[in-house]
């Protein structure tokens, strides 16, 4: 994710943003804006289960590293496109906030279900002037973030994964491992059943 070549946030000292300050470059608030302007008029009327490629395209072309079986619903939300990488199958489902001030990736087969929320800054609440602090968010291959669940900066959601639907991850989750609650507690494993074979079986 390093070769993303990701935004600094600005110096909190020297902007002020508690008075209104900007945490971020006049650069990346034009590149944003420019990207929401475009989503709003290209993308965000879509249908959902159509024209994913064109909005893969748009992503694209604000530096989104998007491989092809992607999916990304056009009522997402992406803060800066190319803070975001997704890899073969993942999905980006409705109305999920990325909120990618630092890296956001999801691996092969990666799911964030519906009004999910990826947050990859914070605020050092111990600090007078509020500094923003931003760390990369990885969602491994075949993980599952449930609906409105919240993935905090850093976090690092294992292969196979599960967040459960509203949980809170503010640490790493093993790899094929069950978490659930606020903040999110392991509360079993994912076992996969061959392909085929019903709950019954």
């Amino acid at each position: 994710m390093a070769d993303l070549n990701p935004i600094a946030p600005l110096d909190a000292a020297d902007t002020h943003p508690l008075a209104g300050g900007a945490s971020f470059s006049l650069a990346n608030r034009l590149e944003r804006l420019a990207f929401g302007v475009v989503w709003a008029l290209l993308a965000r009327w879509n249908p959902r289960g159509t024209m994913r490629g064109w909005r893969n395209a748009l992503l694209r072309l604000f530096g989104a590293r998007i491989a092809r079986g992607a999916h990304v619903y056009p009522d997402v939300t992406v803060w800066l496109p190319r803070h975001l990488v997704m890899e073969t199958g993942a999905t980006l489902g409705p109305g999920v906030d990325c909120y990618n001030m630092a890296p956001i990736t999801l691996r092969e087969g990666a799911i964030v279900s519906q009004r999910a929320f990826l947050c990859a800054g914070n605020h050092d609440h111990r600090d007078p002037a509020f500094q923003l602090i931003t760390a990369p968010i990885e969602i491994g291959a075949k993980a599952w973030v449930a609906a409105e669940a919240f993935v905090g900066p850093g976090v690092t959601v294992g292969e196979g994964a599960v967040l459960a639907a509203r949980g809170c991850a503010s640490r790493d989750l093993e790899p094929w491992s069950i978490h659930a609650g606020n903040p999110a507690q392991r509360v079993g494993t994912r076992q996969m059943r061959e392909a085929g074979k019903s709950a019954n079986q």
